[in-house]
């Protein structure tokens, strides 16, 4: 690929993804499956592992106090909770998921996979190999750029239902 098409598919994916996502939180608001957006990634993140607010601030490119009231949201709702450090420093409380937050994160996963198949159902089965050919090098590319994104691309928003892996021909 040369650099103009690369930036050609740059400037695709820049509009089209943000297009995906504002349309499934769209509709999962109108179904009142959403009470607050901003949350759902914070959620997924800490379904991971327990983090601190600093680095929740640091990864979403927020002021710790911006951080510190949506953290405190999250706790109101039951999604959250705040634990001494391992290490015994009072100083460092984490921030790690419930079992309330993970099937809030659980039920949204399966209502926005809805709301994404019934937008997906009319495509025929060479488009959908398309879509998956593509999906699978945006998964490849990705994934090779952040530490530990291989597992974090199969496993975000995953619900537990089996899934077939896809084979290209």
């Amino acid at each position: 690929m040369t650099r103009v098409q690369a930036r050609e598919s740059a400037r695709d994916i820049l509009e089209i993804v943000p297009l995906v996502m504002r349309t499934v939180a769209a509709e999962l608001r109108a179904a009142g499956e959403l009470p607050a957006p901003a949350h759902f990634g914070l959620l997924s993140m800490l379904s991971e592992r327990a983090r601190t607010l600093t680095e929740l601030s640091s990864i979403q490119g927020v002021s710790l106090p911006t951080m510190s009231n949506s953290i405190s949201a999250m706790v109101e709702r039951g999604w959250v909770k705040r634990t001494a450090s391992a290490d015994g420093d009072r100083r460092i409380v984490m921030i790690e998921v419930t079992t309330t937050g993970r099937a809030a994160l659980e039920r949204v996963a399966r209502a926005a996979e809805g709301h994404l198949a019934e937008a997906l159902v009319a495509l025929d089965s060479d488009a959908r190999r398309r879509l998956h050919g593509g999906l699978g090098v945006l998964r490849k590319v990705f994934s090779a750029k952040l530490p530990g994104a291989a597992a974090l691309s199969r496993k975000s928003y995953r619900t537990s239902a089996k899934r077939r892996p896809y084979v290209s021909q």
